[in-house]
């Protein structure tokens, strides 16, 4: 991809590279055509090498994403010229399926058709399957959610009820718990976290990866550390600086604003970890501090929450524990409670 990648360069055009595809990305404003220009001059470029080296564009699966509100796209259209027969409502990337508003529901549709349809054959061969065999298949199955789930931050609740009904049916294939039966304290004997955990978990292990260099710069470039006015002891906190946003939508969803608020509320010694090791044990710990809380009788969040400490502190490190304690504490929006 050499070549090609130096003829994208000479365009000003960012790109990624893979096996046999090529994207291009490039932002552009309806009343500026200088971009969408230079996409077109890119294209006739890599026609024409292409020609020259004995190779051909396929032109059927060339297509042409727009992102952006309805009436931007809308007004864009007529500055396109040949473009326009490359356009298309929805594109499939690695494979998530992308819309011109983002909101992700085909995907979201994709996986939960695609799930169910799994979880079905599941069902027909779990009664020829050993315990230890069936959880090991449907283990392999709920992974399938996290893949890619970082993009559904920001996203409405019923889209993430959808993957977590999900998830509730394959605790319930897999631990034969009826319909009528509670599901949460299923979810926490299995250690597993509801998928809207899973999705901060995500962010924040990429946000890690980031600042300690093992992300790609298009993921690290999104991300800067705040820098104080003046020097103060919380200057070397791991803090990130968190972008003024113009929407509450796009606070809510962009990783370059979501990212740092969900880092920026760790304490400061999970910020200042430096091995993946750690963050790597968060799920468990965090599945049995749910199942500890729903087995105790004790009542009161404090209570509540000390009782989970004592009962994940001899398994798993102070650190993790702390953390995932901080972190239901957040989620209930709880304040002044000390263990």
């Amino acid at each position: 991809m050499l070549p090609l990648g130096n003829i994208i360069k000479k365009h000003n055009i960012d790109f990624h590279s893979y096996a046999d595809d090529t994207q291009l990305y490039i932002s552009v404003e309806p009343n500026k055509t200088t971009a969408l220009q230079s996409l077109t001059s890119c294209l006739s470029a890599v026609t024409h090498w292409m020609s020259n080296n004995f190779l051909k564009l396929n032109e059927n699966k060339t297509e042409l994403l727009l992102i952006g509100p309805k009436d931007k796209r809308e007004a864009l259209l007529p500055s396109l010229g040949n473009l326009n027969q490359y356009v298309r409502e929805q594109v499939t990337s690695l494979g998530v399926i992308l819309d011109s508003d983002l909101s992700l529901k085909p995907h979201i549709n994709k996986v939960t058709k695609t799930a169910y349809f799994h979880l079905k054959n599941i069902a027909k061969v779990c009664p020829f399957l050993t315990q230890p065999d069936a959880e090991k298949l449907v283990h392999a199955f709920i992974s399938r959610l996290d893949y890619c789930n970082a993009l559904f931050t920001g996203l409405p609740k019923k889209s993430i009820e959808k993957l977590q009904l999900i998830q509730n049916s394959a605790a319930r294939l897999l631990t034969k718990t009826r319909k009528m039966e509670h599901i949460t304290p299923v979810l926490a004997e299995l250690h597993w976290l509801p998928v809207s955990y899973r999705i901060d978990f995500k962010v924040i292990l990429l946000v890690f990866k980031a600042v300690n260099g093992f992300a790609p710069c298009y993921i690290t470039d999104t991300l800067s550390s705040y820098t104080f006015a003046r020097a103060l002891r919380s200057a070397d906190a791991g803090l990130l600086r968190i972008p003024d946003a113009p929407s509450k939508k796009i606070r809510e969803s962009a990783f370059s604003y979501y990212a740092p608020k969900r880092w920026n509320a760790l304490p400061q010694h999970i910020r200042e970890a430096e091995s993946m090791e750690f963050y790597s044990l968060i799920p468990e710990v965090s599945s049995r501090i749910n199942r500890a809380l729903h087995s105790s009788s004790a009542t009161g969040l404090q209570r509540l929450l000390t009782r989970a400490y004592k009962d994940c502190l001899p398994v798993f490190t102070q650190e993790s524990v702390c953390y995932c304690i901080h972190l239901l504490r957040h989620r209930w929006t709880a304040r002044n409670v000390v263990l």
